[in-house]
């Protein structure tokens, strides 16, 4: 198997030139109906609820979650589950107290809610901060990920490959916007469900069409008993992944409450007509995800049995090849070159959406409504928008190739943890709590920013991991790997201290204007 792994493959160019040509096509027809800021930011507001459901699917289906889980479980067993709940379950926050308020509060972006009753300006370039710092560290992920995995699949030198990832992700976003964009998450969220489908299919064919013989198998196989100085190994059972209780449920909370607090996911809730259309994506979108993540489960336990940990770890020892892996061993060549343009594919949509909000967040936010004081000539919108989205790709190609070899992980869960702890504690104070002010705003984005960034650092993920300390000798300052069960507390501790200590009557007086129009949206009573 070593051999399909390192040269060129032909079938998966085939697969990706495919996926390209098809996908080109689409930003070039973008491109002629993207006219106003409207258009490029949120689609016009045109896009169907199953549309932006699967929209939102292919978003937040990272080649995170079809490699790393599916990874994770060949390797952990059980434990890789924590990943697939801990994502998933976040949706229903979303449904239930984001979707609605968001689409009819906002415009563009999440601080368009934020700021809505507050005073613009500081809140608005608070909120840049949490956004651009967020969707940075998911663009490192994103791009250092593609770099390794088409040099290890396509057999394309690394730099060549962060290079044409962050070109061809620009011209999504330059030229087709949000449209090109959501046409692209639609397509490549079929694609990937369909491979993965595929793909369990093969995985339960060999064990009869019956999940339980394929998990009674793995048990059967890889389940050992303790002996001195070795634990009990079940992979049906929470094992050695994260022994510490407090890591499993800090990790818990940032990948739930991080999902409701993601950008580029925000940003979708914009491109639908009304909020009822807002509410039906997202219980679209939960189905498909919750699906596909059931899905890896038999895609990971099928590699463990069909492939092997010891063979997965030989290719990458963190098991992210093990579907193409499994898709060679099960389908042959052509298979493989599929999953491959899959995954391709899927890294290709994830860092579209990401330059996206980016993009949104400096000439939007910063641009617009800080500098310009909310008047700008949509000319003028527009130029700047694709300024800052070619300043983004440009910065994240630069950063793909610095970051060359570094372990990735800990920037995703800095990613969610930044988004649960900056983002979601101010869109919910906002939208629900009538005595948020501005100042608590702006403090609670802030600290819960920088608390997630500095726990991190001084966590074992970047003490041990990243900057090799001897744990022995030079303990990590901050014991756990994720911060969100200390960050998300504070962010909201600080956002409501600092609104009672700096009262706003302003603020106090618009929360009328919130709650209507939350309730009745842009059509309701505040507009006639």
């Amino acid at each position: 198997m070593d051999g399909a792994f390192g040269h060129l493959n032909v079938i998966a160019v085939v697969f990706f030139a495919t996926f390209m040509a098809i996908t080109l096509g689409i930003t070039y027809w973008a491109a002629k109906r993207t006219r106003s800021t409207r258009e490029y930011y949120a689609a016009g507001g045109t896009i169907t609820a199953p549309q932006n459901g699967f929209a939102l699917a292919g978003d937040y289906m990272s080649a995170a979650s079809f490699l790393g889980i599916a990874g994770l479980v060949s390797l952990s067993g059980f434990d890789g589950l924590i990943y697939s709940v801990g994502w998933l379950v976040g949706w229903p926050i979303v449904l239930f107290l984001i979707a609605e308020p968001l689409r009819n509060l906002g415009k563009y972006t999440f601080a368009d809610v934020v700021a809505y009753r507050l005073r613009q300006k500081p809140v608005r370039l608070a909120a840049a901060v949490g956004t651009l710092a967020t969707v940075t560290f998911y663009l490192i992920a994103q791009m250092v990920g593609a770099g390794n995995l088409i040099k290890l699949l396509f057999g394309i030198d690394y730099t060549i490959a962060v290079i044409v990832v962050g070109v061809v992700m620009l011209l999504y976003v330059l030229f087709g916007g949000m449209i090109a964009t959501t046409w692209v998450q639609i397509i490549k969220a079929m694609l990937l469900m369909t491979g993965a489908i595929l793909l369990a299919v093969f995985v339960l064919a060999q064990f009869g069409f019956s999940p339980l013989e394929l998990f009674s198998q793995a048990a059967a196989t890889y389940n050992t008993p303790a002996e001195a100085g070795k634990p009990a190994v079940d992979v049906l059972a929470p094992g050695p992944l994260i022994t510490n209780p407090w890591d499993a449920i800090s990790l818990g909370l940032a990948l739930m409450f991080g999902t409701a607090g993601l950008p580029h996911i925000l940003m979708r809730f914009f491109t639908v007509p009304d909020a009822k259309a807002a509410r039906s994506s997202v219980f679209y979108a939960t189905g498909l995800i919750g699906f596909f993540y059931l899905i890896t489960f038999v895609l990971g336990f099928g590699a463990m049995m069909l492939v092997g940990p010891e063979a997965i770890r030989a290719i990458d020892k963190g098991g992210n090849m093990a579907a193409p892996m499994l898709a060679y061993e099960l389908g042959g060549e052509a298979f493989f070159g599929f999953i491959s343009a899959v995954a391709f594919a899927t890294i290709l949509a994830v860092v579209s959406g990401l330059t996206l909000s980016a993009s949104a967040a400096l000439a939007h936010d910063i641009w617009v409504n800080v500098v310009r004081g909310g008047h700008a000539p949509e000319r003028e919108q527009l130029r700047v928008a694709r300024t800052a989205a070619i300043v983004v790709g440009v910065v994240a190609i630069m950063l793909g190739i610095v970051a060359q070899g570094q372990n990735v992980a800990f920037m995703v869960g800095l990613a969610f943890a930044i988004a649960a702890s900056a983002n979601l504690p101010a869109l919910l104070l906002s939208v629900f709590w009538r005595r948020y002010t501005t100042a608590g705003a702006v403090a609670s984005i802030l600290i819960g920013t920088v608390a997630a960034l500095v726990l991190i650092y001084l966590s074992p993920t970047v003490q041990y991991d990243i900057l090799k300390h001897n744990p022995a000798t030079d303990p990590a300052w901050f014991p756990l790997k994720n911060p969100a069960i200390v960050s998300i507390p504070l962010a909201f501790a600080v956002g409501i201290v600092v609104s009672l200590l700096r009262p706003e009557k302003e603020a106090w007086t618009r929360y009328a204007e919130v709650e209507e129009r939350v309730h009745f949206g842009a059509t309701g009573p505040l507009q006639g």
